[in-house]
């Protein structure tokens, strides 16, 4: 879908930060199931609350996910001028296995085991998501809430709740009365369940003796003498249900009425559902105006998670330290394999695919490199005229159609094929174009979709002399085959060859590129 049409702009002509603030962004509301213009309660301020890690175990890929998407949303709308608070907690309580009412802790249960002090192990955690989400060039957020400090916060939704009464106490643990709640407002808007289906669906949880329904689920849950994590409540001595942490924080620091609220897919029910519940069940309205979701990663077609065992660490990518792997993939090959597909669209793991990331990586970044050596002339030829006034406004138009992040590197690629032209002589560039090409790669490149040229030895001052060696052995060659010594000239060459450049020689001359 294309939001925008453009016309070409005169050779020499920029964008301006007028044609950046006309930009009209759609994003897919989960909640109203389709397309909607972008239109935040207060701008230029946006608020935006992203559901982070559940802190006892190693980042993996499915965690790379919602953290690569929602940082390209909140680099884009920083450049589009937005004002953004971004907020993404930190779970370190309250997360049942299974994402039930009853059972373990996944932090303390990960304690006990390791035979650690509970924050210990949450901080330990904590530390290596930040590592790892530093390597892939994710941005950090405006605020990390951790769920362990915001117990009051999560205590007064709970009496708000019961105040109202759409809440009971049961045995010292606070249940959400969904059925209560259902006659009033419907509960299952978001996921598109009706309350017959959700009864149905939860018949197997543990604890339902202490329900009134079988799909109720817990605002505070008493702690069992074994319990670690605890804190005093008016009801027990406990620690709140998992769904409430979000609803508080988001609350405490974006305000009753927010813009964004976005996780993984399966997060829509039941955490995302029950998020909303408990706002409206409080405040008597909806929190959050547009729901953002982004698909699974998923390994032989079965989501890659913890739960089911069968997913791969970042550090395992990274190091290549795992049997499903044939090599390590560096940071920015995973950044690159998330962005060549659409956010919504689900992405199958396999080597191939990610050789192929590598690949198309290494080919954008080749480009990107080339520019500074090309020469401008005096004016452009007829298609890289067009290609290069037309690129900045295409990769918008993809930028606002939902974040559509696959057709932005297609439109990358397009440019390195018109730079693949000029470095070859085979096209003409003038220097407003050759500028505005520059500025266009490295913005939708690096400043949007976050890129690095993380490859040995690639800063651009390298980079420059680099280039200026190989052209200075070029020159000498070039003096050896005006001279007739063709011998050196064809030893020069085949000495680059050797060392991995390929030599063209064309009517104006030499070019090189680097084959390995």
């Amino acid at each position: 879908m294309q939001i925008f049409t453009t016309s070409a702009a005169p050779c020499h002509d920029g964008i301006t930060n007028k044609n950046i603030m006309e930009q009209k962004l759609f994003i897919y509301n989960t909640l109203s199931r389709r397309k909607e213009l972008f239109e935040p309660l207060h701008a230029p301020n946006v608020g935006m609350y992203v559901c982070g890690p559940t802190v006892y175990g190693d980042p993996h890929l499915g965690h790379a996910r919602p953290a690569i998407t929602f940082d390209i949303l909140f680099r884009y709308l920083k450049h589009l001028g937005y004002k953004v608070r971004y907020v993404r907690n930190i779970t370190d309580v309250g997360h049942l296995e299974h994402d039930a009412d009853d059972g373990d802790d996944k932090i303390a249960k990960k304690a006990r085991l390791e035979q650690l002090e509970p924050m210990e192990v949450a901080q330990y955690y904590t530390n290596r998501y930040h590592s790892a989400m530093e390597a892939l060039n994710v941005l950090p957020p405006s605020i990390e809430p951790h769920a362990t400090g915001h117990i009051i916060e999560q205590e007064q939704l709970v009496k708000q709740i019961l105040d109202n009464g759409f809440a009971y106490v049961s045995n010292g643990s606070v249940y959400f009365d969904i059925a209560k709640y259902n006659a009033k407002y419907h509960y299952g808007v978001l996921s598109g369940r009706n309350l017959d289906d959700i009864i149905n669906a939860s018949r197997q949880l543990d604890g339902v003796g202490e329900k009134h329904n079988q799909a109720d689920f817990a605002l505070w849950k008493k702690a069992q003498p074994e319990h670690i994590m605890r804190w005093p409540s008016p009801w027990s001595d406990g620690f709140p249900g998992w769904h409430c942490e979000c609803t508080a924080m988001g609350r405490k620091y974006l305000g009753s009425n927010f813009d964004i609220h976005g996780g993984g897919l399966d997060l829509v029910f039941p955490h995302h559902e029950c998020e909303i519940a408990q706002a409206v069940a409080s405040q008597g309205d909806q929190m959050v105006k547009y729901w953002m979701h982004n698909n699974m990663i998923t390994i032989n077609g079965q989501k890659m998670g913890k739960s089911l065992g069968n997913f791969i660490t970042l550090e395992q990518f990274f190091t290549g330290n795992h049997p499903s792997l044939d090599k390590a993939y560096s940071p920015m090959t995973i950044r690159f394999f998330i962005l060549s597909a659409h956010y919504r669209g689900t992405v199958d793991f396999s080597n191939e695919a990610l050789q192929a990331s590598e690949k198309g990586l290494e080919k954008l970044m080749n480009g990107i490199a080339a520019l500074k050596r090309i020469k401008p002339a005096a004016e452009c030829d007829e298609q890289t005229k067009k290609t290069v006034t037309e690129l900045r406004q295409k990769c918008y138009d993809a930028m606002n159609d939902d974040l559509a992040t696959p057709q932005v590197i297609s439109h990358l690629f397009e440019a390195c094929s018109v730079i693949n032209k000029l470095v070859d002589h085979k096209a003409t560039i003038c220097a407003d174009c050759l500028k505005e090409l520059t500025e266009t790669m490295h913005l939708f490149t690096f400043d949007l979709l976050g890129l690095r040229d993380d490859r040995s030895g690639s800063s651009s001052e390298r980079e420059e002399a680099y280039g200026k060696v190989v052209d200075m052995v070029l020159d000498l060659r070039a003096k050896a085959k005006a001279a007739k010594d063709w011998a050196t000239s064809d030893r020069i060459r085949d000495e680059l060859a050797t060392a991995g450049f390929e030599v063209k020689d064309t009517k104006d001359g030499a070019t090189w590129t680097l084959n390995k």
